[in-house]
């Protein structure tokens, strides 16, 4: 397992994100070390989607009204339909998105999470995996969708569905490693 010790990873979501994909990962980061930080521009606290229903409800650790790009690391974006849905019509949520794509910080995102990054302007010329119904969508973006369990493109990891997360932990992980052995060496 990678070493992640003080990497700083925002998980940016609202309602209806799918409770594995934010749980899983995290908790493969939390295990590597990483400190995770639910960010979200709806009040305290966020709703997951368990499949089928409502799932669970998750506390934030910063509002995004209140979230600096420039305290974090690196960043994970669960899908689910409703979140990034709600996620990519807020212009706040786009910045703050867009932001880690142009400092070059490395994300991760899952099934429905790169809504955000179209809605960013983040996905021309990259190969993406996504949940099958955002194909033409990511086309339409400029980017190449891909049905592979987990890709990696720069300094973007992405994946297709839950079945998919233990493939996309490890590649986030190693990623985010990469990232910041790089940005270590920078310094």
């Amino acid at each position: 397992m990678e070493n992640l010790k003080g990497l700083k990873v925002a998980i940016l979501v609202d309602d209806g994100f799918e409770e594995v994909e934010l749980v899983q990962p995290r908790t493969a980061l939390d295990r590597a070390g990483a400190e995770t930080r639910i960010v979200s521009p709806k009040g305290d606290p966020v709703r997951g989607w368990a499949f089928t229903d409502w799932g669970g409800y998750f506390p934030i650790d910063v509002a995004l009204s209140e979230a600096k790009p420039s305290d974090f690391d690196a960043l994970l974006l669960p899908g689910g339909v409703l979140n990034p849905d709600r996620l990519r019509v807020q212009p706040a949520a786009v910045e703050f998105v867009k932001s880690f794509f142009d400092a070059g910080k490395p994300v991760a995102a899952i099934c429905h999470g790169p809504w955000t990054i179209i809605e960013a302007g983040a996905a021309r010329g990259r190969r993406i995996a996504s949940w099958p119904s955002l194909k033409t969508d990511l086309r339409n973006a400029g980017a190449e969708w891909v049905d592979e369990e987990a890709v990696v493109d720069g300094n973007l990891v992405s994946s297709r569905k839950p079945d998919d997360i233990p493939a996309f932990n490890r590649k986030m992980i190693g990623l985010f490693s990469r990232s910041r052995q790089q940005t270590v060496q920078a310094g």
